[in-house]
């Protein structure tokens, strides 16, 4: 007969002969993911070690369940937050994590409840659906309470609207955008995501493990997300051609930015943070010492993203088109009656360049463009771009490296670029086979 441990309100534990052995089950509580209940089965053939086995499982889910702290995984995550010393915006996104993902799947459950299986359990989840949806259809509102699931939003002139209203017109002519909630399809979160969304969870229980909270880390045996390989998708040099054209088209500082870009392969932050003091046109190189982001809700300078200054070499040709946009600066802010200074930003939509544009603004205004090339792609595989076209002309690793601002020695290029190096690599064999002479062929004897 099978022998029972009483719990306060249920069967806690239970020694069941099934055959010729003895199975141990002990209650674990409830998956916080599913609501199922959760059982601790272990089997032996002798009865000594069942009793065993069945006292050291229920010691083990009382640790669980009397922790030393009652608080939540989202107390947890908002206390390491606040000791973390990251910048400004990698805090952002990490609050958007917690926001998104975190909180709303485990947020409510104790910190000594949430175990390895919950969290490898809780990654698959995100794998399959970001929202993590029960399979179900249903709508995605844009929108918390009540709305119109369908509008439109016209298109207008600028200016103040006419008396009489606006005349009737054609919306799909005027290029109106329609907002609409659909269907809710499910879109798995990206490993690269989820990965630092498991570094988030791993830095919090390390924290509550310091803080004496519970005893062991379980994102330290958890299975962490497979990193994915970097997969880089530079435009062609056909297609470079045509977005440097569209940009110029549009103005000639757009078309600077662009071009600039392209040429030197630098982040979007740092090219924003550009001051004419960190050009010399006459030696031929830039320095870049800063980024510019928005984060929080404000824009501020801080730290290139590696911590180090790097000067970047510029050909004859930018040197131009940057001395062409140093006077049309210098045009700008005389009409205005102020002189011009070395510590204007290059790239603004200020009339005195007091401010750098927008770090999003820029991002959409290129998507803007390229879409309307019918060219998929973005303004970061403007770095993708410098890179491989640098490595595919036999540019060595470190050099390009050095131009890109990656640490490491080239590690992180190779890294990332692996392809296009083994591209050169191809073209350094051809080079020095066609440089041999191979011997002629021995003529045997043999008939």
């Amino acid at each position: 007969m099978a022998r029972r441990t009483q719990g306060r309100s249920r069967n806690r534990g239970t020694i069941e002969r099934r055959g010729n052995s003895l199975r141990v089950k002990v209650y674990a509580g409830t998956d916080p993911l599913t609501g199922k209940r959760l059982y601790l089965r272990e089997s032996t053939t002798d009865e000594k070690e069942a009793e065993r086995i069945l006292t050291r499982l229920l010691a083990q889910v009382d640790a669980e369940r009397h922790a030393k702290t009652n608080a939540t995984l989202s107390v947890a995550v908002d206390e390491w937050l606040r000791t973390l010393e990251v910048e400004e915006s990698t805090r952002e996104a990490y609050e958007m994590y917690a926001r998104r993902y975190i909180k709303p799947a485990l947020g409510k459950e104790r910190v000594g409840k949430v175990s390895a299986r919950v969290l490898e359990q809780f990654y698959a989840e995100l794998r399959r659906c970001r929202a993590r949806c029960d399979g179900r259809p249903f709508i995605e509102h844009r929108v918390d309470g009540e709305h119109e699931c369908r509008e439109v939003r016209h298109r207008r002139p600028p200016g103040r609207p006419p008396a009489g209203g606006y005349p009737p017109h054609d919306c799909a002519e005027a290029g109106c955008k329609v907002l609409e909630c659909r269907p809710h399809e499910c879109r798995p979160l990206g490993n690269a995501t989820i990965s630092k969304i498991h570094f988030m969870l791993s830095g919090t229980f390390a924290a509550a493990v310091r803080w004496e909270w519970i005893d062991s880390n379980p994102a330290e045996v958890a299975r962490k997300p497979r990193q994915p390989a970097p997969q880089p998708t530079p435009p062609t040099v056909e297609q470079a051609a045509r977005i440097i054209d569209a940009a110029w088209g549009q103005d000639e500082a757009w078309g600077t930015l662009v071009w600039l870009v392209m040429v030197t392969g630098m982040r979007r932050a740092e090219v924003l943070a550009l001051r004419w003091s960190d050009v010399d046109l006459a030696a031929g190189y830039i320095t870049v010492r800063r980024n510019y982001v928005r984060a929080a809700g404000r824009s501020f300078e801080k730290d290139t993203k590696t911590h180090r200054m790097r000067r970047v070499s510029l050909d004859p040709a930018t040197v131009e088109v940057l001395q062409e946009h140093r006077a049309r600066y210098e045009d700008a802010v005389q009409q205005l009656g102020v002189e011009p200074s070395d510590e204007a930003f290059m790239f603004s939509y200020q009339p005195t360049y007091d401010r750098p544009c927008d770090p999003s603004g820029v991002t959409h205004r290129y998507a803007r463009m390229c879409a309307e090339l019918g060219i998929d792609t973005h303004l970061h595989a403007l770095r993708h771009y410098a890179a491989t076209e640098l490595l595919t002309a036999g540019v060595d690793l470190r050099t390009v490296a050095g131009r890109l601002g990656h640490a490491g020695g080239g590690a992180t290029t190779l890294r990332v670029y692996a392809a296009w190096v083994g591209e050169a690599d191809r073209r350094a064999a051809d080079i020095l086979g066609s440089r041999m002479q191979r011997p002629p062929r021995a003529v045997s004897d043999e008939c």
